[in-house]
């Protein structure tokens, strides 16, 4: 079995003094000054201060999650504004009309997420069959009924607003391939139920992604499901595997496609077969980063998003961000990205469930990979595919599943949290107990630990009635005297008078 990403406690202790100098890591011993000493012990601690304790009594993990997700949202809608109001306003619309709906799924995203933070994540795999359904027929659903733009057809309009069934479907993946390997943690060393039906799931939903012609979200997908295949532990070779024959399928697409080999022609520095210049978006974003210098040009003065970056507020709105705030902008974002992901992987390294572990894994890569392949084409290092920045970029149904996400993950932080801290009401509302979170309080009813019954006083014998038992329960100090003692041999030993006489009393 692959072991998951987690480091040994001396590790995580960050004492690693048994080196060649100190063999036995005794305090005052001599300390080994090696380069290759001090790289290991660096190496160590920084994955000591990574991973954590693993009880974030203090609520921090939960606390710096909650904070890099506000405020990346926050970014988002302010940039939004900024890179979309000049082509609203020559498109004859309000400034702040996308901005707006930006607001309006991030409110409904919000509340969505602090009431995922207060249930039980276990609760939520009764979910995983009806999520995974639900994924399937809206993504069949927008093939037939889907409106198409810029070559993709992704999206199903109702009413005013639009809804892309691909973004919900990466959050219902996640959730279905958690619970399927959770039930199958037993016999995952086997390559045919490591793979069945993960793999031929993934299939399922990858191709209807890609009947729609975006390649950029099934290439994410792919990915979660990488993802989750890792932190289940399956073996090495399988995980090798399905990971080279899902680069195999998406470089066959890649080539099969005229336009999108003419996207990988032009990143690489040639010109179209029909000298046509699809890296035009690419190249004008890179002008965006580097006219921001250090400190940009200000917020809302930014000249590439006078149409020369197409969709400035969407996919490349991470050119805007350098443009209008500079460096020091796009430090930020990578910053908050770096505290979501370090926190997110103290959450995943001390789950002792398979079913959180690789939810909360799967969650992490989903983010995290999205943004790192996101910026990686705004800044040139890989070819233009359609995929936004989370948090940040324009689109509601993104926003909504990235925060819903971050609710599930938040779930498993506060559970780390110390019970005094666990806020048991939600807008003032107490939820029911079968759907909240782990409060590490026990439950009625629930079973007490066999620690506290071995201090429980002995039951007096069947002679009384249960009244009377209730009434005269001895106390630990005197449960002596609450039973007749036995010999070693089992022979009843008789009691002295003073406690015959008081025993008599109390019958």
């Amino acid at each position: 079995m692959v072991s998951t990403p987690t480091r040994t406690t001396t590790a995580r202790s960050g004492t690693a003094g048994a080196g060649r100098g100190n063999p036995a890591g005794k305090p005052g011993a001599a300390r080994d000054n090696r380069p290759a000493a001090v790289v290991r012990r660096s190496y160590r601690s920084f994955w000591a201060a990574l991973e954590g304790t693993g009880k974030s009594s203090n609520g921090s993990t939960y606390y710096l999650i909650l904070g890099s997700t506000l405020a990346l949202t926050a970014i988002g809608i302010m940039m939004v504004l900024s890179a979309s109001s000049v082509e609203a306003i020559a498109a004859g619309e309000s400034p702040y009309s996308a901005a707006l709906k930006q607001g309006m799924f991030a409110c409904i995203g919000l509340v969505a997420m602090m009431v995922l933070t207060r249930v039980n994540v276990v609760w939520l795999k009764r979910f995983a069959w009806p999520a995974y359904g639900a994924a399937v027929i809206l993504l069949m659903l927008v093939l037939l009924v889907g409106r198409s733009a810029l070559g993709n057809q992704n999206w199903i309009d109702i009413g005013p607003f639009t809804f892309q069934p691909s973004e919900a479907s990466k959050l219902a993946l996640a959730l279905w391939m958690a619970t399927v390997l959770h039930r199958k943690s037993n016999l995952l060393g086997q390559s045919k139920h490591a793979l069945i039906p993960v793999a031929p799931g993934a299939v399922v939903i990858i191709g209807l992604i890609l009947a729609g012609n975006d390649l950029g979200t099934a290439m994410i997908v792919m990915i979660i499901t990488a993802a989750a295949l890792f932190f289940a532990g399956v073996r090495l070779y399988v995980f090798l595997i399905s990971g080279v024959g899902l680069a195999i399928c998406a470089g066959i697409l890649a080539i099969t496609s005229p336009n999108r080999v003419c996207r990988i022609l032009s990143w690489t520095g040639q010109t179209c077969a029909d000298g046509s210049d699809v890296n035009y978006q690419s190249t004008n974003g890179l002008y965006g980063l580097a006219s921001g210098g250090w400190f940009g040009v200000g917020l809302g003065q930014s000249r590439q998003k006078y149409s020369w970056i197409p969709e400035a507020h969407n996919d490349f709105i991470f050119a805007i961000i350098g443009e209008e705030l500079g460096l020091v902008g796009t430090f930020v974002v990578l910053v908050l990205f770096a505290i979501l992901g370090t926190a997110i992987y103290r959450v995943v390294v001390a789950q002792k469930d398979m079913f959180h572990r690789v939810l909360a894994g799967t969650i992490m890569v989903w983010l995290l990979g999205q943004a790192t392949v996101n910026m990686a084409v705004v800044t040139g290092l890989a070819p233009v595919v359609g995929i936004p920045l989370p948090f940040i970029s324009y689109g509601g149904s993104a926003l909504l599943m990235s925060l819903c996400a971050i609710g599930v993950v938040l779930s498993l932080a506060r559970a780390q949290m110390a019970p005094g801290m666990q806020h048991r009401r939600l807008f003032g509302i107490k939820l029911p107990r079968r759907f909240a979170a782990r409060s590490g309080r026990p439950k009625a009813g629930a079973a007490v630990p066999a620690a506290a019954t071995k201090q429980r006083p002995p039951t007096p014998r069947s002679g009384k009635t249960a009244a009377t038992q209730s009434t005269t329960a001895p106390t630990p100090a005197r449960a002596s005297n609450s039973a007749p003692a036995r010999s070693p041999s089992g022979a009843r030993v008789s009691k002295s008078p003073a406690s015959s006489s008081s025993a008599r009393k109390r019958t």
